[in-house]
């Protein structure tokens, strides 16, 4: 990475601004901003029903926004508080707009094209028009962006917030002022309540403001300002803190490959002269965002598994400014011999982003099918059978719509989710389970296709009983679960097992 050097003072104690460091008309602002997000918005709303699918992420979201706020704000305390401030929001959108699909995904796609216009105005600041259409541009298409726009989760809306701090950083390096860092300050204290992680980018930022040299007292009002934000954050670490259970499932570093793949292209675009204007570059700022968030999320995972790509789905920002760079450098340099070389690279890669692009607007494309689970529980069930989860933390996949099991009887279920005000409701003791599924001829079970090793009582209770008084007649393979079909063992020989498939196969 190399940091532009700034021209020399002319004369007397003034340093000399930079040549192309005068500020960008409001017609150059709207355009920087309004491409990108025009185009943000129209691929984001591509497919966005993803076929009437809903993963099991977004069916959490769903069936909490749904709830009266007071019970959202009691459930939160004992789990997830961390997306409290987005379940309320979406609780708000509800009211107001209806709970479904369109609903729910929608603030994700506003989320995006508004951070498209930020990374478009970024670029602008940082590199010229040229640069931050290209970058804005870049950003849309981005994979992991396409994919995060049509989540009913609050990593989008992270994305925006991060996009427009930076411009309220940038901002307020050239012309100092208290609104500016109090917009700052704001916009990323919101940031960092809608995820925690977030609190990455201030670190990022930090970065950007050491190597880019700037004066003593914007790093004291930065750091005044980082402290604000800190201080405004520390009750919802301390509180989530003991929530810690939320990411047990995390074995691993989940999907850190394509923003390595970010990290080594963003290094090389960052090593090219690109064009800067102002007291801040393009390497400065994109390189931080880009490359400390995961890392220190990585590092971190060597004591305890946290690094999911969607925690940092905002580094996307720094791979588009340097991509958006990069372009414009090669456009300015022009020789003859590599036009067509780089027309042609940039066809071969809008192409090569074509069956990812469709893919992503599949149900195959997450991890589970939460509507495909329900709907294969009300097929398979008969009204009056019994219902098991395996396990009851699972429940929430089945229970996006209350028809798919309104004729069933969940048999473990002592208090649902929201009398207990809890995600998945609260279960009986293994013996009442036990007592209750001896009760019935038949029972429906849903089994998610992640490994769980149901080594609880409850759990235990279940899949016992199960193998010492039930045969299976039929399962049903879904999208990351499987819907099974115990009888009771009459002692008469037993049938093969039926086995279809619908949606895919779980693992």
């Amino acid at each position: 990475m190399s940091l532009d050097v700034r021209a020399p003072a002319a004369t007397g104690s003034v340093p000399a601004r930079p040549p192309c460091a005068q500020r960008p008309s409001a017609r150059v602002k709207a355009l920087a901003a309004f491409l990108p997000a025009s185009f943000a918005l129209v691929v984001g709303l591509w497919g966005i029903r993803r076929q009437n699918t809903l993963w099991g992420d977004e069916a959490v979201t769903y069936q909490l926004a749904q709830r009266e706020p007071s019970q959202i704000w009691h459930t939160v305390q004992q789990i997830d508080l961390v997306h409290a401030l987005h379940y309320a929001v979406m609780h708000v959108i509800f009211d107001l707009f209806g709970a479904g699909l369109l609903s729910l995904r929608l603030p994700s796609v506003l989320a995006m094209a508004a951070a498209a216009s930020g990374v478009g105005l970024l670029g602008l600041r940082l590199a010229g028009l040229r640069a931050g259409l290209l970058a804005g541009l870049v950003f849309a298409l981005l994979p992991q962006v396409q994919k995060y726009a049509q989540e009913g989760r609050s990593y989008a809306l992270v994305c925006a917030l991060i996009a427009w701090a930076s411009c309220a950083l940038v901002a307020s390096i050239s012309r100092p002022g208290r609104w500016r860092w109090a917009a700052y300050g704001l916009t990323m204290l919101l940031a960092c309540l809608l995820h925690e992680f977030a609190v990455l980018a201030l670190a990022a930022h930090g970065v950007t403001l050491i190597v880019s040299r700037t004066p003593k007292r914007v790093l004291r009002a930065w750091g005044v300002t980082a402290a604000g934000v800190v201080i405004g954050l520390l009750p919802l670490v301390v509180v989530s803190a003991g929530q810690s259970e939320q990411v047990s499932w995390i074995g691993g570093p989940v999907r850190p490959y394509p923003l390595l793949v970010a990290v080594v292209v963003g290094i090389l675009c960052a090593r090219a002269p690109l064009r800067s204007r102002g007291p801040v570059n393009v390497a400065a700022l994109a390189v931080p965002i880009l490359v400390l968030p995961g890392a220190l999320l990585l590092t971190a995972s060597l004591v305890k598994p946290l690094f999911v790509d969607r925690y940092v789905l905002f580094s996307d920002i720094g791979i588009a400014l340097l991509l958006g760079a990069w372009l414009d450098h090669m456009r300015r340099l022009r020789p003859a011999r590599y036009t067509p070389t780089v027309y042609i690279a940039a066809i071969a890669a809008l192409a090569a982003l074509v069956p990812t692009s469709l893919s992503l607007r599949t149900p195959q494309s997450r991890s589970n099918d939460a509507t495909a689970i329900g709907a294969a529980v009300r097929e398979q069930g008969r009204p009056g059978d019994g219902l098991l989860h395996l396990a009851g933390r699972h429940r929430t996949l089945a229970a996006t719509y209350p028809g798919d099991t309104r004729h069933l009887t969940d048999l473990a279920l002592a208090q649902d989710p929201v009398e207990s005000n809890t995600l998945a409701g609260v279960e009986l003791p293994a013996r009442d389970i036990a007592a209750r599924m001896m009760q019935f001829h038949r029972i429906v079970t849903v089994r998610v296709a992640r490994a769980d090793t149901l080594t609880d009582p409850q759990e235990k209770a279940k899949t016992d009983t199960l193998r010492h008084h039930f045969r299976e007649r039929t399962t049903t393979r879904v999208d990351g679960a499987r819907i099974t079909v115990y009888v009771r063992d009459d002692g008469t020989p037993r049938r093969p097992v039926l086995r279809c498939n619908t949606r895919g196969e779980g693992s």
